[in-house]
């Protein structure tokens, strides 16, 4: 009888799977200290914005919300006038993995383009960024990327710059999806701002939740022009938090100090880890280079078929073959060499004789 899927181990499923972390969980005790006044009018919210600019420029403005998906509606909403349109890849999260939010919520035309390797570029944004006055055709106003991206890739700071500098001078804005933010900033060994608003991104979704939050995300806006309404969109949007206290102190214990980069750091090394010891079993290749937390991995069938035996973990493309592991701020060196192990055992089973 076939495992059911809550009896496998689910490790290396998502980064989402993790637990919080236990200083995330401490900070949220703490918070809970009696009344505080609702609405973000509360001491850790208070200190939530200060940690902001601090982080991403003294401009900064955040609004904390329940989850990722509601920090891409809510920023991308205030970004654009009610005829603008996103530009952003086939395979971003807001347009394959939010139920069309942005499309059923916020009423938003995306723009896709093909991107092998989950990176938009100036060249692929010009496919898209067209139609400038026509009444007959949405207008592309922001451009959307995501960092990590979806297949686990990297912009580097001098991509990242390029591509914000041409959709500047096209008078677009820039939008960047952080939910993995923290792994890239801890993998290219540079400080938040040094990965958003000194490359000129405009607004951030910043992620919580995939680093060791339990319902933590928010939106940041590094130039609040940019995203003028956002303060009355995240009501209308339903990610206002009555006691956002609890929004905010685990961002907190997440941003104010360096929790978000050791969690990240951990994250990634663990990933790396996991990537050097498939890449020692017999069939296994990787689909994309490791530069975050997550490996894609190109897993013969059958073989992947005996390692659901006993994990769990997603197919990201099945005419390829390729499959999706994630590493979190709770991996353990044991756990990816027991996944390296059972994926050899499993190799020796699959081979032909």
């Amino acid at each position: 009888m076939a495992a059911a899927p809550h009896d496998l181990d689910p490790s290396f499923a998502s980064d989402n799977y993790a637990g919080a972390h236990p200083e995330v969980m401490a900070a949220l005790s703490q918070a809970n200290t009696g009344p505080a006044h609702s609405y973000g009018a509360d001491r850790w919210t208070e200190r939530l914005e200060q940690v902001v600019r601090a982080q991403f420029g003294p401009s900064a403005e955040v609004f904390p919300v329940f989850n990722g998906t509601g920090a891409n509606v809510v920023s991308l909403q205030a970004m654009l006038p009610r005829w603008g349109a996103v530009i952003c890849v086939e395979g971003a999260h807001i347009a394959t993995d939010e139920g069309g939010a942005p499309e059923r919520v916020a009423g938003i035309k995306l723009l896709t383009v093909p991107a092998p390797d989950g990176k938009l570029t100036p060249e692929l944004v010009e496919r898209q960024a067209w139609g400038f006055g026509d009444e007959h055709r949405a207008q592309p106003a922001v451009v959307s990327v995501t960092q990590v991206s979806e297949v686990g890739t990297l912009y580097r700071p001098e991509e990242l710059a390029r591509l914000a500098a041409h959709a500047h001078a096209r008078g677009m804005r820039v939008h960047l999806d952080g939910a993995r933010l923290a792994n890239a900033a801890a993998a290219l060994g540079c400080s938040l701002a040094e990965a958003t608003t000194e490359l000129g991104v405009d607004v951030v979704s910043l992620g919580g939740t995939k680093n060791g939050g339990l319902f933590a995300e928010a939106v940041v806006a590094v130039d609040p022009a940019a995203a003028p309404g956002v303060r009355y969109l995240r009501k209308m949007d339903t990610q206002l938090a009555s006691k956002m206290r609890f929004l905010s102190a685990q961002l907190l214990a997440l941003y104010d100090g360096d929790l978000w980069a050791r969690s990240a750091r951990h994250a990634n090394a663990m990933a790396s880890r996991l990537a050097l010891g498939l890449g020692e079993v017999p069939g296994v290749t990787l689909a994309h280079p490791v530069e975050g937390n997550g490996v894609f991995a190109v897993v013969p069938a059958a073989l992947a078929a005996r390692v659901r035996e006993r994990y769990h973990f997603y197919d990201w493309d099945r005419e390829r073959e390729v499959v999706r592991l994630m590493c979190s701020w709770d991996t353990t060196e044991d756990a990816v060499d027991a996944l390296v192990t059972c994926f050899h055992r499993a190799g020796e089973v699959t081979a032909p004789s």
